[in-house]
């Protein structure tokens, strides 16, 4: 969205507030800002959108307050994030030769974004330095643990997908109440989840600001599958609704079975006749790490 497009969205949104419209026309504005504004601080200075947008944080309806902080939410990292890469590029161009030639790959990798490997990404890798960034080495791993996810199949810039990293492990801080169980198990979760390769929609949410840190935090197994595991999995659970003849048993767990997708030895399985009595009965198995979902006979 250029600057123009942006305005005329902008008169849009002030004239259907002042004029109380529906909350829904208000809500479609946001939303429209949301998905194709790309901030940057110039656009936002000329066109005033962070003011404008920013007072519709206090409005009425709650849901267009919640919208409208996560918009500023989001332009406000995405701005941040380009001012430090701004800053560390005036940095090593100002930096003295000494005489010998320094090596062009972190000016490329900060400006154009990553170029090797990006199956590979590790923040040891990226060369970027992850201790001391909250003070306490936990904490610090954790952000090392959301570097890598977020980096994962991602061509982004090095100091974009760290800025997320420690702008996720903070939500994760404060919305599971600091160095607890649930926040270990929910940042292990998180990464896994990032590092399946038919799930590339969640890390590119994250990054490009669709998905808040606040929200990433507390999303649901469910809603961290991608489109594709979830269609596939309601096509399973229609398919043994359609064929199961009786009841199912009551599911056991057993460290026999191993999950495909995780490679975990903690499954949950049930067997129900879905053929004839002289047929095998039909074995249904669910991971209780993953959530993955598979039969057998």
């Amino acid at each position: 969205m250029d600057q123009k497009e942006l305005e005329s969205n902008l008169k849009a949104l002030l004239k259907a507030v002042n004029d109380k419209e529906p909350s829904q026309n208000v809500l479609t504005i946001l939303n429209t800002l949301k998905r194709d504004v790309k901030p940057t601080e110039e656009l936002l200075r000329a066109t005033k959108a962070g003011m404008i947008v920013s007072k519709q944080k206090a409005n009425p309806n709650k849901e267009i307050g919640r919208l409208a902080s996560e918009i500023i939410s989001r332009w406000k990292k995405i701005v941040q994030a380009e001012q430090a890469q701004a800053k560390q590029k005036k940095m090593q161009a100002s930096s003295p030769a000494n005489g010998s030639t320094s090596s062009p790959a972190p000016a490329t990798s900060e400006s154009k974004g990553y170029t090797g490997d990006v199956t590979k990404r590790r923040w040891e890798t990226d060369k970027v330095d992850i201790k001391g960034r909250t003070g306490l080495p936990t904490r610090d791993n954790c952000i090392g643990l959301l570097y890598n996810g977020l980096a994962f199949m991602s061509t982004e810039a090095p100091t974009t997908i760290l800025v997320k990293a420690q702008a996720v492990e903070q939500a994760a801080w404060e919305a599971l109440k600091g160095d607890t169980p649930e926040y270990r198990a929910k940042l292990r979760s998180l990464f896994q989840n990032l590092k399946i390769k038919d799930n590339r929609e969640l890390g590119l949410g994250v990054l490009n600001g669709e998905i808040t840190p606040a929200k990433f935090v507390v999303m649901t197994d469910d809603e961290l599958k991608s489109s594709k595991l979830l269609a596939e999995e309601n096509r399973l659970n229609k398919e043994n609704m359609k064929d199961a003849q009786v009841p199912m048993a009551e599911k056991s767990i057993s460290d026999a079975l191993q999950c495909g997708r995780c490679k975990q030895k903690k499954v949950s399985y049930s067997q129900a006749q879905t053929r004839s009595a002289d047929e095998p009965m039909t074995t249904f198995c669910e991971c209780t790490v993953c959530g993955n979902r598979w039969k057998f006979s």
